[in-house]
């Protein structure tokens, strides 16, 4: 698997500073390098294909690679020998159940007994080998696990076996039966090996199925490029040779290959894969483009401006793999259930040996040794351990295939506790894409020239309002000015020299800083408020001059996302650096729990504490760089996709559409994540629960039934496969 140039660098296993068992202690990446990770501890992480050495599963690649199924291909081989053999071992050992008992008539006690011993070596040496390796692995470690079960049920019935086939006059008269012959156990070992490696089987196909979301993510990058030359020319290249400011074409029907900005050219491009939405969306020069989303019938050439690990499929991808092998908070009950399972388990079938060979029926000691290893094989802790991260996995992969990405499990399981939802306004309840409403001067100030100052001064700031101010102004035909000593004053406005003149912009704080009265312009100012339009006032060499006001209307969706949420005993809660007028006009329109505006980013982190300090759980949803410290200060941020990095990266989940839509549906996702893993749980525990006393022989004084070791076998690897097969049910669950 190369992922040195499609797919994003991934965390690899820091040999240096990592701990003996292989833990990382530090995230690096390199590109280039499959990094092979454990499924349930996250935290193991190594340069090459093993088992953990925790759990003594084996470990997966971190990103999913269809090319590569050692484990799954070395399980398989050893199942199908062992089933091989193990068919004729059952005939041979079952064989004197038939009348005249034929098998032994025909080879003779002595002949049947080093048959099966035959038949069952390779099974018990060969193909249960992986299981030896990793039970003593964690006897070393001292880590014990659902090996270090399998390995003690299955080497104590062949040894004990092979001495009874070789040497069955060592045996006291308590483990023969009532003929006087010492009971082999062959057939049973075998059949444990078998069905356990069956079930590994079925487990690591389920356990690729989980990673299907991210493959599907990884290739719906296209291979090759058209890449322009200076000269005009095109020659095809990999994705992998594209460079940043190369310049690429794309054809009708085609993929766009990296991320970038169309600079000639018209076409629509289906961008369903990102925002979820079937509408084709149009594409002129300026437009941005996405890698992986799929041209029209138009053709179009536009410079990349991001490629490789940076593009925004590769964010994804890389987000969505993170989320994956990431712990839950819930995990970590089922963690330590199973950290002082196995030897509680092992005590327990001392214990059934103890009791079965002090006072069982005859032949007692045999009866000790099959519920014993009864009870070994029944309780080993994989659907425990499963039971967590295979929901997680497939949920950050549904989530992906949403439009919803979660930096980690931690964010699945905390939002569907969340009851207070801060949202911002501009970007999360608004567009995002304001437009120049009004300009308003004071007698004997030129409106051209007012305009043309402002803009010019605009122009030098990255708010998205600012932007809107200086692009409605070239296109009204306005000259903008080159700007010196520009300043920005956090939460007020902005300052500096335009053609000489020092301009001021900003809030009604800004103006009373610098002691200017607004009453000239307040009323004006109070009306667009009230209509909802944000208003910035003016100064020019320390004198008002006027006003200029912006519109960024509500998203469509937003009313019904909050309805939504409110139903479901939500407070949603907006917070603005807007005025208290506009800011209660958008809030009147939508509805919401409360509103408090003419607030500074700190203050927006002051606000959040308040509300945790009250108790409630909050998440806070924005999308600039002034909403960053918010995001991280709530127990969930939620990031608009549309806005910034620094948004995105301060958050735990990440709306690539941006609309409030998703977060309702993130929601439902992390509801109906919990619910199935809570399901998972409930298997796992009462699976042990039921099992381990039948296996020990409780119903035997009542109704004369014993679990056979071969029937525990089966149940065990069935009980994981049903854990898998229940997380899987989450790709279908319907979340609208």
């Amino acid at each position: 698997m190369d992922q040195s140039h499609h797919h994003p660098q991934t965390p690899i296993f820091q040999g240096a500073t990592g701990s003996e068992d292989g833990r990382a202690h530090a995230s690096g990446t390199i590109p280039g390098q499959t990094v092979w990770v454990c499924p349930m501890h996250p935290e193991i992480r190594k340069p090459a294909a093993g088992h953990c050495p925790i759990c003594g599963m084996a470990l997966e690649p971190f990103l999913p690679d269809t090319q590569d199924h050692t484990e799954l291909r070395a399980m398989s081989r050893r199942f199908w020998g062992a089933a091989l053999l193990t068919i004729p071992l059952l005939v041979v050992a079952m064989g004197d159940m038939l009348p005249g008992a034929p098998i032994s008539a025909a080879l003779g006690a002595r002949g049947r007994a080093l048959l099966e011993l035959v038949l069952a070596s390779p099974v018990c040496l060969w193909a249960a080998w992986p299981f030896y390796v990793r039970g003593w692995d964690s006897l070393v470690r001292r880590r014990l696990n659902m090996f270090t079960l399998i390995a003690l049920g299955v080497s104590v019935a062949y040894i004990y076996s092979v001495l009874a086939a070789l040497m069955p006059d060592i045996f006291p008269a308590s483990f023969r039966d009532h003929a006087g012959n010492v009971a082999l156990y062959f057939e049973s070992a075998a059949v444990i090996v078998t069905l356990i490696l069956l079930g590994q089987v079925l487990e690591l196909k389920a356990r690729n199925q989980t990673s299907s979301a991210i493959q599907k993510l990884l290739n719906l990058a296209p291979k090759m490029a058209h890449v322009v030359t200076a000269q005009g020319a095109e020659k095809d290249l990999p994705l992998a040779q594209v460079q940043v400011g190369d310049h690429l074409r794309v054809r009708p029907g085609e993929k766009v290959p990296v991320d970038g900005r169309v600079l000639h050219g018209k076409s629509s491009v289906d961008e369903s894969m990102i925002t979820g939405e079937p509408m084709p969306v149009e594409k002129i020069a300026g437009s941005q483009v996405v890698g992986a989303t799929i041209n029209g019938t138009g053709s179009f050439v536009f410079q990349a401006e991001k490629v490789g690990s940076d593009t925004l499929l590769a964010r994804i991808v890389h987000m969505v793999a993170e989320a994956q092998r990431s712990r839950a908070p819930i995990q970590n009950m089922a963690d330590r259930v199973a950290a002082t399972f196995v030897p509680i388990v092992i005590v327990i079938a001392l214990l059934t040996a103890l009791v079965w060979g002090t006072i069982g029926p005859e032949p007692r000691m045999a009866h000790a040794l099959v519920n014993a290893i009864a009870v070994l094989i029944i309780a080993c802790p994989c659907a425990l351990g499963l039971a967590t991260p295979m929901s997680i996995m497939v949920a950050t992969g549904r989530g992906a295939q949403m439009g919803i990405l979660f930096r980690d499990a931690a964010a699945i399981e905390l939002l569907q506790k969340v009851d207070s939802l801060v949202v911002d306004k501009t970007g999360t309840l608004t567009l995002g894409k304001p437009k120049l409403a009004q300009v308003v001067v004071l007698p004997g100030v030129d409106e051209q020239n007012f305009l043309s100052l402002v803009a010019s001064l605009e122009k030098s700031s990255e708010h998205p309002l600012a932007h809107a101010i200086a692009s409605d102004a070239e296109e009204r035909g306005i000259p903008l000015l080159p700007v010196q000593d520009f300043t920005s004053i956090t939460g007020q406005g902005v300052q500096g020299k335009v053609a000489g003149q020092t301009v001021t912009l900003g809030n009604r704080s800004l103006m009373e800083t610098l002691a200017l009265p607004l009453d000239a312009l307040w009323s004006q100012a109070e009306n667009l408020r009230a209509e909802g339009q944000t208003v910035m006032f003016a100064a020019i060499e320390g004198q008002l001059a006027g006003l200029i006001s912006v519109a960024d209307p509500i998203k469509d969706t937003a009313r019904q996302a909050i309805q939504t949420l409110q139903d479901d005993d939500i407070r949603v809660l907006m917070l603005s650096g807007d005025s208290r007028t506009t800011a209660q006009a958008v809030g009147r329109k939508l509805a919401l729990d409360d509103v408090v505006a003419e607030v500074l980013p700190e203050q927006k982190v002051q606000y959040v504490a308040q509300l945790q300090k009250k108790g409630q759980m909050v998440a806070m949803a924005g999308d600039g760089i002034n909403d960053a410290p918010a995001l991280a200060k709530a127990q969930i941020g939620i990031a608009m996709g549309t806005g910034t990095d620094v948004a995105m990266e301060s958050a735990g989940v990440t709306l690539i559409k941006g609309d409030l839509m998703g977060i309702v549906r993130a929601r439902k996702l992390s509801q109906a994540t919990i619910r199935n893993i809570k399901q998972n749980l409930f298997f796992a525990f009462f699976y042990n629960a039921a099992g381990i006393p039948i296996a020990a022989g409780v119903l035997y004084p009542f109704f004369h039934l014993l679990l056979n070791p071969m029937i525990a076998a089966g149940a065990m690897s069935l009980s994981s496969v049903s854990v898998i097969a229940n997380a899987l049910r989450l790709r279908y669950e319907k979340i609208s």
